[in-house]
């Protein structure tokens, strides 16, 4: 077991995850677009994503002191939790924590869309925990994976600020790691190529993830495979994967 670090004071380190997923869908015609985005409305709204937002909040050890939350027209939620620590519950007095709250948060965000030229509809998902003492958020990686249907996932993370050990040195960092993929379950991995943008010096952590395979039935709204000719399915196949890699990529590519 590791030894716990002897810190002077607070743990003044801010932990920043930053959590996006990618799902692509093929809708062809403009209704079956529009459908999509009203499916995706429903699936996540804000209610959803509220419940979401307490799991990840349960699984870091975290207190929830405020929630915010909208749904938007035509689309699109979005939902903000102000947390603390254990010790930084709030008594009497909530105000003597207002500069802690400025740094723990956790929120979400949804952008739903579609090009009627292209018969592809893309759903993100944009989640930013915000921690600072002893909590961090990589323990909910393979949650908020599952949580939603990810076809490309880009996660951020970066641990700013310092704090002292009991003898006055300043600490930069105060858990070890290499890459953020050590956070996620192996089997998981398995299903995605990942690849990391490292800066070790500055506590910087970026990996990027895009699904391996694509069964194409998952990513037909309202149509079934087998009405399709042969030669429609690998057109389809095709468009969804280049847009796949393209997002994965971050750059128009094709």
């Amino acid at each position: 077991m590791q030894n716990k670090l002897k810190l002077y004071g607070f743990n003044n380190l801010t932990k920043a995850l930053s959590f996006n997923i990618y799902d692509v869908c093929y809708a062809k015609t403009e209704r079956e677009q529009r459908d999509y985005i009203k499916y995706i409305d429903q699936q996540y709204n804000s209610e959803r994503l509220t419940g979401i937002l307490e799991r990840v909040t349960e699984m870091i050890g975290a207190h929830v002191l405020h929630i915010s939350k909208q749904d938007y027209d035509p689309q699109g939620a979005s939902v903000t939790f102000l947390i603390a620590e254990e010790h930084m519950k709030p008594a009497l007095e909530p105000d003597t924590i207002v500069a802690h709250l400025d740094k723990s948060h956790v929120t979400v965000h949804t952008y739903p869309e579609y090009h009627p030229d292209t018969c592809l509809a893309t759903f993100r998902v944009d989640i930013d925990v915000a921690t600072c003492g002893e909590i961090t958020p990589l323990s909910t990686l393979d949650y908020l994976i599952g949580s939603f249907d990810s076809d490309i996932i880009t996660m951020d993370y970066r641990v700013r600020g310092f704090t002292r050990d009991i003898e006055g040195k300043k600490l930069f960092m105060d858990h070890h790691m290499t890459s953020i993929q050590d956070f996620i379950d192996p089997k998981t991995l398995e299903r995605y190529d990942a690849y990391d943008i490292n800066v070790y010096q500055s506590n910087l952590f970026h990996t990027r993830m895009l699904l391996k395979e694509v069964d194409l039935q998952n990513y037909l709204f309202n149509t079934d495979i087998y009405e399709l000719p042969p030669k429609t399915r690998l057109k389809i196949h095709s468009d969804l994967r280049r847009e796949m890699i393209e997002i994965f990529s971050g750059k128009n590519i094709y």
